[in-house]
């Protein structure tokens, strides 16, 4: 009959990372921990508090971190916390604009304090440690002088009166003897309880002694099925695993009961056991389910995070909204518990790289943008003096294309900063403004803009009483009327320019919804142009852009910071100029190929 239940593998597990800490170590303060710590490494029992040691280590670290980075002390963007908080701090101390610690830091030196304690502790518990392992073989050479001892009381076969009282006297020895290191104990405990039984069914001790003794022993192993079957009903099942060893240990400490009693006793403690065993098989067999879910959950949200760290072209809104995905991903992976202690630190590992890769080019992407902002802000800046400097000009025509140039030039120009960005626009409108509505009180008869208004205006009622046709070519040649029409009356009023141009638009594209005014166009010219005609067009385009530019280069001379559209409007020039000659050159080829026919 073996009483060797509980198997190898479960001898000592690494158990210390199943359990909850009783103390929620992450909620208290940085100045909480280090009394935590001082009353720890005060305690007469602090070398069996090794748990909370590091704890408390762990949630120091893990808050000096959290209170520099709200410090401004280390980088603010949003990372997952290292679990390895004292390396994090090392590495954030490391840095690049972190080779020094500021001298106004304020957590030098309470960092600095904890690390003196928390080093001189280990050091002390390392001592502790190799003290504890030489008792356990001090413990080993005097229980193998027992064993020795009982095979030779068991060798003598005297009298009982003389054998049992050494025998009980060796069995204390036995007991009051601490712990042996792991890797013997098996061992020695089997050879020891084979010596025990021996002497129990060989020694001719008196009757009565023997059965007060066997007596004896029974009481204490009820107690012990009793201790074992409470445990199989507790809900810390590793905590009852634990004890359950130890009453094991206790067990074997104590001989043999009576014959009709042994197997019966036995198997009430077998049964008790197994049932703490299949528990405890059971818990961590959970735990790994567990562990490969979180594993799973965890790996979905590191492809969510690659996924949109790898996004190309993101606007500056969506930069913004795309890390508060980013934060509410980390936010959820908080939420779930750890990997096994294999995949843990892998896949913590590729989740920060691809936190890491997205926030890197966020801030990549703001640098450059900032640069691009301030250059669009010398820009409209240049084009607000432009308008100014022609906004009293009595040259109506002329300014007038100036100013919608300069105004098509804006639309063109990108972004600026937001705080600029309202008084920059109400400054250049008001230029422009100025001189539209001045323009408009001189009006002359044959420009009149309010009578243009006014026709405009007529033709869009037209435009929506006209009742469309159900054949699509009879409704193309009627808004390709309606269009010519439209384009054959004059300017408006300025500030009633939009507002036309917008009801007009809406009028064709409520009575016209199938046709777009791109392809009413090509319909209207269907008659296919010469490849010499088509050249000719854009020869004479680019010569007047060429004008458009040159003057462009006149008004913008008139302006503070406009260095950098008279550039522009250079390179436009040279690169136009190009194309002509090119478009000359094609032209008078082709002139040549017809004299020739």
């Amino acid at each position: 009959m073996s009483e060797n239940l509980i198997p190898d593998a479960m001898l000592a597990p690494d158990v210390a990372e199943t359990e909850e800490s009783v103390v929620n170590y992450s909620e208290k303060s940085l100045a909480e921990l280090v009394r935590m710590f001082e009353d720890l490494v005060g305690n007469e029992d602090r070398m069996k508090m090794n748990k909370e040691a590091e704890a408390i280590k762990g949630a120091f670290y893990k808050n000096l971190i959290k209170e520099k980075t709200e410090a401004g002390i280390i980088s603010p963007d949003p990372v997952i916390p290292d679990e390895n908080q004292e390396d994090a701090v090392a590495e954030e101390n490391t840095a690049e604009g972190h080779e020094e610690p500021a001298a106004d830091n304020p957590f030098d030196e309470i960092e600095k304090s904890f690390k003196a304690m928390y080093n001189s502790y280990r050091k002390e518990r390392a001592e502790y440690n190799r003290q504890q392992e030489k008792e356990r073989e001090h413990n080993l050479e005097q229980k193998e002088a027992v064993i020795e001892d009982l095979k030779a009381l068991l060798e003598k076969q005297e009298d009982v009166n003389a054998t049992f009282p050494a025998f009980r006297e060796i069995q204390n020895r036995w007991r009051a003897i601490g712990p042996v290191p792991v890797q013997n104990y098996r061992n020695l405990n089997d050879t020891y309880q084979l010596y025990v039984e021996q002497f129990y069914d060989m020694v001719k001790i008196n009757r009565e002694l023997r059965d007060l003794d066997f007596k004896k022993n029974l009481e204490v192993k009820e107690k012990f099925c009793e201790e074992a079957e409470k445990l199989a009903e507790s809900n810390n099942i590793v905590e009852a695993f634990r004890e359950l060893q130890k009453l094991h240990e206790q067990w074997k400490e104590y001989g043999p009961v009576a014959k009709e009693f042994r197997e019966s006793i036995w198997d009430r403690f077998k049964a008790a056991t197994a049932v703490v065993n299949k528990r405890y098989q059971n818990f961590f067999e959970d735990l790994k389910e567990q562990q490969t879910a979180n594993l799973e959950a965890k790996t979905k949200l590191c492809e969510k995070v690659e996924e949109i760290a790898s996004k190309e072209n993101i606007s500056s809104g969506e930069w913004n909204k795309l890390s508060k995905e980013i934060e509410e991903i980390q936010q959820e992976w908080r939420g779930i518990g750890f990997a096994s202690r294999k995949e843990n630190q892998k896949i913590y590992d590729r989740f920060r790289a691809a936190c890491d890769k997205f926030f890197g080019r966020k801030r990549e992407f703001f640098s450059g943008y900032k640069e691009t902002m301030n250059a669009n802000l010398e820009k409209k800046t240049a084009l607000c003096e432009a308008a100014e400097a022609l906004k009293s000009s009595t040259d109506w025509k002329r300014t007038s294309d100036q100013l919608i140039n300069l105004q098509k030039q804006w639309k063109e120009i990108g972004a600026v900063p937001r705080r600029k960005s309202e008084q920059l626009w109400k400054r250049f409108r008001s230029a422009c403004d100025e001189f539209f509505n001045e323009r408009d009180k001189h009006v002359k008869p044959e420009n009149d803009f309010y009578g243009n208004l006014k026709a405009k205006q007529r033709l869009i009622d037209e435009i929506l009483a006209f009742e469309p046709s159900s054949d699509e070519s009879e409704n193309i040649e009627a808004m390709n009327g309606f269009m010519q029409r439209w384009q054959g009356i004059g300017f408006v009023p300025f500030k009633e320019k939009d507002n036309i141009a917008k009801k007009y638009k809406d009028a064709l594209q409520a009575k016209f919804p199938g046709i777009s005014v791109s392809k009413a166009r090509r319909s209207a010219s269907r008659t296919p142009k010469s490849e010499k005609e088509l050249l000719v067009q854009k020869y004479m385009k680019k010569e007047q852009d060429i004008i458009t530019y040159e003057n462009n280069i006149g008004f913008f001379a008139m302006s503070k910071n406009s260095e950098p559209l008279i550039r522009q409007m250079q390179d436009r020039i040279a690169q136009a100029k190009k194309e002509l000659q090119e478009l000359e050159t094609r032209i008078r080829e082709l002139e040549s190929a017809e004299e020739k026919e």
